[in-house]
Protein backbone atom coordinates (compact mmCIF):
# COMPACT_ATOMS: atom_id res chain seq x y z
CA UNK A 1 0.00 0.00 0.00
CA UNK A 2 2.94 2.31 0.99
CA UNK A 3 4.68 1.40 -2.41
CA UNK A 4 1.23 2.85 -4.46
CA UNK A 5 0.60 5.89 -2.50
CA UNK A 6 4.79 7.05 -2.96
CA UNK A 7 3.97 6.42 -6.86
CA UNK A 8 0.55 8.27 -6.79
CA UNK A 9 2.49 11.00 -5.53
CA UNK A 10 5.31 10.86 -7.44
CA UNK A 11 2.99 10.81 -10.51
CA UNK A 12 0.63 13.94 -8.91
CA UNK A 13 3.57 16.12 -8.95
CA UNK A 14 5.03 15.09 -12.63
CA UNK A 15 1.37 15.95 -13.68
CA UNK A 16 2.05 19.11 -12.20
CA UNK A 17 4.77 20.14 -13.66
CA UNK A 18 3.52 18.90 -17.08
CA UNK A 19 0.51 21.36 -16.36
CA UNK A 20 2.98 24.24 -15.65
CA UNK A 21 4.75 23.45 -18.48
CA UNK A 22 1.87 23.52 -20.54
CA UNK A 23 0.59 26.75 -18.76
CA UNK A 24 3.47 28.74 -19.71
CA UNK A 25 3.39 27.82 -22.85
CA UNK A 26 0.23 28.23 -23.70
CA UNK A 27 1.15 31.96 -21.81
CA UNK A 28 4.02 32.56 -24.14
CA UNK A 29 1.59 31.81 -27.14
CA UNK A 30 -0.84 34.55 -25.93
CA UNK A 31 2.20 37.15 -25.31
CA UNK A 32 3.38 35.84 -29.51
CA UNK A 33 0.09 36.20 -30.95
CA UNK A 34 0.00 39.87 -28.52
CA UNK A 35 3.05 41.11 -30.05
CA UNK A 36 2.53 40.25 -33.72
CA UNK A 37 -0.94 41.73 -33.61
CA UNK A 38 1.16 44.95 -32.54
CA UNK A 39 3.32 44.22 -35.04
CA UNK A 40 0.91 44.59 -37.54
CA UNK A 41 -0.54 47.65 -35.92
CA UNK A 42 2.35 49.24 -36.09
CA UNK A 43 3.47 48.77 -39.11
CA UNK A 44 0.31 49.10 -40.91
CA UNK A 45 -1.41 51.62 -38.78
CA UNK A 46 1.54 53.81 -36.74
CA UNK A 47 3.68 53.44 -40.26
CA UNK A 48 6.45 52.75 -36.90
CA UNK A 49 7.63 48.99 -37.00
CA UNK A 50 8.18 47.64 -33.86
CA UNK A 51 11.76 45.55 -34.91
CA UNK A 52 11.82 43.62 -31.00
CA UNK A 53 9.07 41.38 -32.26
CA UNK A 54 11.00 39.50 -34.45
CA UNK A 55 13.76 38.66 -31.72
CA UNK A 56 10.75 37.97 -29.13
CA UNK A 57 9.10 35.32 -30.89
CA UNK A 58 12.54 33.40 -32.05
CA UNK A 59 12.86 33.21 -27.64
CA UNK A 60 8.86 32.74 -26.80
CA UNK A 61 8.73 29.79 -30.26
CA UNK A 62 11.61 27.75 -28.11
CA UNK A 63 9.63 27.68 -24.84
CA UNK A 64 6.13 27.15 -26.51
CA UNK A 65 8.48 24.02 -28.92
CA UNK A 66 10.22 22.60 -25.87
CA UNK A 67 7.78 23.29 -22.91
CA UNK A 68 5.32 21.68 -25.04
CA UNK A 69 7.33 18.67 -26.14
CA UNK A 70 8.62 17.91 -22.80
CA UNK A 71 4.85 17.89 -21.48
CA UNK A 72 4.21 15.45 -24.90
CA UNK A 73 7.00 12.93 -23.47
CA UNK A 74 4.84 13.37 -20.11
CA UNK A 75 1.40 12.56 -21.26
CA UNK A 76 3.20 9.87 -23.93
CA UNK A 77 1.68 11.74 -26.87
CA UNK A 78 5.14 11.86 -28.28
CA UNK A 79 5.69 10.87 -32.18
CA UNK A 80 5.72 7.03 -31.91
CA UNK A 81 5.79 4.22 -34.01
CA UNK A 82 4.07 1.50 -31.43
CA UNK A 83 2.52 -0.80 -34.11
CA UNK A 84 4.88 -3.40 -33.85
CA UNK A 85 5.74 -2.83 -30.12
CA UNK A 86 1.71 -3.39 -29.33
CA UNK A 87 2.08 -6.89 -31.79
CA UNK A 88 4.41 -8.49 -29.10
CA UNK A 89 3.67 -10.21 -26.17
CA UNK A 90 3.42 -9.17 -22.67
CA UNK A 91 6.48 -9.33 -20.91
CA UNK A 92 8.33 -8.50 -24.08
CA UNK A 93 6.15 -5.04 -24.62
CA UNK A 94 6.87 -3.82 -21.49
CA UNK A 95 10.58 -4.37 -22.20
CA UNK A 96 10.60 -2.81 -25.37
CA UNK A 97 8.41 0.36 -23.51
CA UNK A 98 11.01 0.23 -20.98
CA UNK A 99 13.52 0.63 -23.19
CA UNK A 100 12.03 3.38 -24.77
CA UNK A 101 11.60 5.31 -22.27
CA UNK A 102 15.17 5.15 -21.54
CA UNK A 103 16.46 5.70 -24.76
CA UNK A 104 14.04 9.50 -24.10
CA UNK A 105 15.53 10.21 -21.13
CA UNK A 106 18.92 9.46 -22.48
CA UNK A 107 18.44 11.57 -25.45
CA UNK A 108 16.98 14.24 -22.63
CA UNK A 109 20.20 14.00 -21.40
CA UNK A 110 22.02 14.71 -24.46
CA UNK A 111 20.18 17.62 -24.80
CA UNK A 112 20.13 18.73 -21.21
CA UNK A 113 23.84 19.22 -21.82
CA UNK A 114 24.05 20.20 -24.63
CA UNK A 115 21.77 23.22 -24.01
CA UNK A 116 24.50 23.86 -21.25
CA UNK A 117 27.19 24.19 -23.54
CA UNK A 118 25.34 26.68 -25.54
CA UNK A 119 24.12 28.91 -22.64
CA UNK A 120 27.68 29.42 -21.57
CA UNK A 121 28.58 29.97 -25.60
CA UNK A 122 25.69 32.68 -25.76
CA UNK A 123 26.06 34.37 -22.05
CA UNK A 124 28.10 37.31 -23.37
CA UNK A 125 26.21 37.91 -26.15
CA UNK A 126 23.20 40.29 -25.95
CA UNK A 127 20.07 39.73 -28.56
CA UNK A 128 19.84 42.19 -30.91
CA UNK A 129 16.46 44.85 -29.77
CA UNK A 130 16.28 43.09 -26.42
CA UNK A 131 19.16 43.58 -24.47
CA UNK A 132 19.35 39.88 -22.67
CA UNK A 133 21.61 37.48 -22.89
CA UNK A 134 21.24 35.25 -26.10
CA UNK A 135 21.11 31.92 -23.93
CA UNK A 136 17.57 33.04 -22.77
CA UNK A 137 16.83 31.13 -26.40
CA UNK A 138 18.89 27.97 -25.09
CA UNK A 139 17.73 28.23 -21.53
CA UNK A 140 14.34 26.35 -22.94
CA UNK A 141 16.62 23.39 -24.38
CA UNK A 142 17.84 23.02 -21.30
CA UNK A 143 14.45 22.93 -19.32
CA UNK A 144 13.38 20.51 -21.95
CA UNK A 145 16.01 18.27 -21.65
CA UNK A 146 15.82 18.56 -17.94
CA UNK A 147 11.85 17.26 -18.41
CA UNK A 148 12.73 14.69 -20.84
CA UNK A 149 15.02 13.20 -18.09
CA UNK A 150 12.90 13.42 -15.14
CA UNK A 151 9.58 12.40 -17.07
CA UNK A 152 10.62 9.67 -19.04
CA UNK A 153 13.50 8.50 -16.47
CA UNK A 154 10.75 8.19 -13.74
CA UNK A 155 8.29 6.38 -15.90
CA UNK A 156 10.91 3.93 -16.93
CA UNK A 157 11.52 3.42 -12.99
CA UNK A 158 8.33 3.00 -12.07
CA UNK A 159 7.99 0.52 -14.94
CA UNK A 160 11.07 -1.47 -14.28
CA UNK A 161 9.85 -1.83 -9.99
CA UNK A 162 6.29 -2.52 -11.73
CA UNK A 163 7.49 -5.15 -14.30
CA UNK A 164 7.93 -8.54 -12.51
CA UNK A 165 4.43 -7.72 -10.96
CA UNK A 166 2.77 -6.95 -14.06
CA UNK A 167 4.05 -10.03 -15.65
CA UNK A 168 3.43 -12.10 -12.31
CA UNK A 169 -0.25 -10.48 -12.59
CA UNK A 170 -0.40 -11.46 -16.71
CA UNK A 171 0.13 -15.19 -15.93
CA UNK A 172 -1.80 -15.24 -12.78
CA UNK A 173 -4.66 -13.99 -14.68
CA UNK A 174 -3.95 -16.64 -17.80
CA UNK A 175 -6.07 -19.84 -17.94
Amino acid sequence: MHHASTVTRIEDVLARISAACIFIASCALVVLIATFGWLVFGRYVLNVTPTWVEQLALVLVGYIAFLGAAAGIHEDSHLGVTMFRDALGEPVRTAVTIAVDLVLAGFGAVMFLAGIDLMRFGWDTLLPMLNIPLSFRTLSEVFCGGLIVLFAGTRAILRILNFPRSDRAATDEAP
